[in-house]
């Protein structure tokens, strides 16, 4: 889609938009391939073995399911959530979704009851595609939902009076299938935000977002092209039931044809992981940057390595200096971060192949897009000014609106202007520096202190695993920088923890800026994450409240 020169002006200048009235995202992905060779999906199962599937295969399967969606769900527009992992069935029930004018709602296999239960609830699911884990917990709470019709397991054999069968429903419907006549803005899929604060809310994405993702996935991965897709294989940790694992890796590798590796465990596995990258020769990966710290400490895995990429691409927390130099080292590549989120995505990035890399920016806006910051009066501020990150609401990667709640649309949509909650700054040159959520800046006897920059310098120091940095009251000071620190060992040794305690404030102190510093530090074993690795400052501010009573 974008344009191919050596420098990021003529990139972004010369990109224009074309969106055709009638869209379909099954259409530009699995249909557009369905008649060559070429291979979709590369699916490691638990026991090592790799199996591939062709486009061929997820045409059929997904026109039979999207025939069998017809004779179960009444209308076009039913909610259908899918609780599955990086699976072949993930995929078959997405685009069968798409064809046939479903709405999908990925769903983290993960997720316990009630967070199955809100979701399912809110978005009136008369649908749910799901496994044998996920079938226990819809059991349980199935009662509750009045809406929910059709329970669907992908693991069940044959169906019977409460559940129905996947493979068995899927084997007797026709093969042959007709896709919708979707418009652009059609919603596609429902999307929930994770909720750190409140209630999670769903945001409805229509089918011309995968259109709005592809100059977002091109910058990091510098250059994309159907052409390439028999030297390019994709693969991330991240799951595809959020929106960096379905639309920042999935949907977009489909869309140019080139295969994705589908494995996901439990538990992020770093020996696993490298060795994943090496047998697969994979060229391209999505790694959120939890899932590159945790590799940059497992010590085995070197320089000595036989890794074959050509593009990573990290986004969701800010890396680091040291993390970037380990990148380089370790990985062979330079780690393109970008920025996005879940109601309009991957609207700044960097590409090191067009622009120089500056240490802590997020990059420049995405061709398509336009970013700005804007103060608290709404207006737009100057280069090394503070501002909130607001997105043109024209970009196709926007959501449409949040499902069954005005409210909460209208304030993250402003005359014109996304309003991601995000603050930041962007030097001379325009490039974009990530300085926190509005809830994780801190304003201490009168300096507003961003988080990430201080979390940075910390995970710069030998001894430190992981850290989270937070604002806690303070009666002088309004509020005070804590520093929640993972160490690489822990000690019952009070003079050692005193020594790192010391260690950290000195370093942030010459590092940074003496205001800065933290004067609270916690050695804890782990951090709270979201399902998308991303860490809970809002549960270490509650935590930290709590110990005060």
């Amino acid at each position: 889609m974008l344009n191919r020169f050596d420098n990021y002006d003529e990139v972004y200048n010369s990109f224009n938009w074309s969106i055709p009235d009638i869209y379909n995202i099954a259409s530009d992905t699995i249909d557009k391939y369905s008649h060559t060779e070429r291979i979709a999906l590369k699916h490691i199962s638990n026991n090592g073995n790799c199996k591939e599937y062709s486009f061929k295969y997820f045409f059929e399967k997904s026109n039979r399911l999207a025939n069998v969606l017809d004779s179960i769900c009444l209308d076009q527009n039913d909610r259908v959530g899918i609780i599955l992992g990086q699976c072949p069935e993930t995929l078959i029930s997405h685009i069968a979704c798409f064809k046939s004018g479903k709405i999908s709602i990925p769903l983290f296999s993960l997720f316990g009851d009630n967070a199955l239960l809100f979701r399912l609830k809110d978005s009136d699911a008369s649908t749910v595609i799901c496994d044998d884990i996920s079938l226990d917990k819809i059991l349980r709470i199935k009662e509750f939902l009045p809406n929910l019709r059709n329970i669907i397991s992908i693991n069940l054999k044959k169906s019977n009076d409460v559940v129905f069968s996947f493979f068995e429903l899927i084997e007797k419907a026709s093969s042959n299938y007709n896709n919708i006549k979707s418009k652009f803005n059609d919603p596609a899929l429902i999307i929930y935000t994770s909720g750190t604060t409140g209630d999670p809310k769903g945001a409805v994405l229509p089918h011309k977002v995968l259109l709005g993702h592809i100059p977002g996935v091109e910058m990091p991965h510098e250059f994309l092209s159907s052409d390439l897709s028999a030297k390019d294989c994709f693969w991330t940790p991240a799951d595809w039931a959020w929106i960096g694992g379905l639309f920042d890796v999935l949907m977009p590798s489909l869309y140019f044809g080139i295969p994705v590796i589908s494995y996901r465990a439990p538990k992020f596995d770093p020996e696993f992981t490298f060795n994943l990258l090496e047998k697969y020769e994979v060229k391209n990966t999505f790694l959120p940057p939890t899932a590159l710290k945790i590799m940059k400490s497992f010590r085995q895995k070197l320089k000595n390595n036989k890794l074959k990429l050509r593009t990573v691409g990290s986004g969701g927390e800010s890396l680091g200096e040291e993390l970037l130099n380990w990148g380089r080292e370790v990985l062979n590549v330079g780690i393109n971060e970008f920025y996005g989120q879940t109601e309009c995505n991957l609207t700044i990035s960097n590409c090191g192949l067009i622009m120089k890399q500056k240490l802590g920016s997020i990059g420049k806006p995405v061709p398509g897009h336009k970013v700005k910051l804007m103060n608290r009066e709404g207006d737009f501020v100057k280069s090394e000014e503070e501002g909130q990150i607001v997105v043109n609401s024209d970009s196709p990667s926007t959501f449409l609106r949040y499902w069954k709640n005005k409210e909460e649309t209208e304030k993250k949509i402003i005359d014109g202007w996304l309003q991601t909650g995000d603050y930041g700054i962007f030097d001379k040159e325009g490039y974009f520096y990530f300085k926190g959520r509005k809830d994780d800046l801190i304003n201490s006897a009168g300096y507003r202190i961003g988080p990430s920059e201080i979390e940075n310098s910390i995970l710069s120091i030998k001894d430190v695993e992981m850290v989270a940095v937070i604002g806690v009251p303070d009666d002088l000071r309004g509020e005070i920088v804590k520093a929640v620190v993972v160490p690489k060992n822990i000690s019952n040794v009070k003079s050692q923890n005193n020594l790192l305690k010391e260690k950290i404030k000195s370093h942030v102190k010459n590092k940074l800026a003496a205001h800065e510093y933290p004067r609270i530090i916690q050695f804890v074993s782990e951090l709270p994450l979201t399902t998308t690795g991303k860490i809970k400052r809002n549960i270490l501010r509650q935590n930290h409240l709590k110990e005060l009573k």
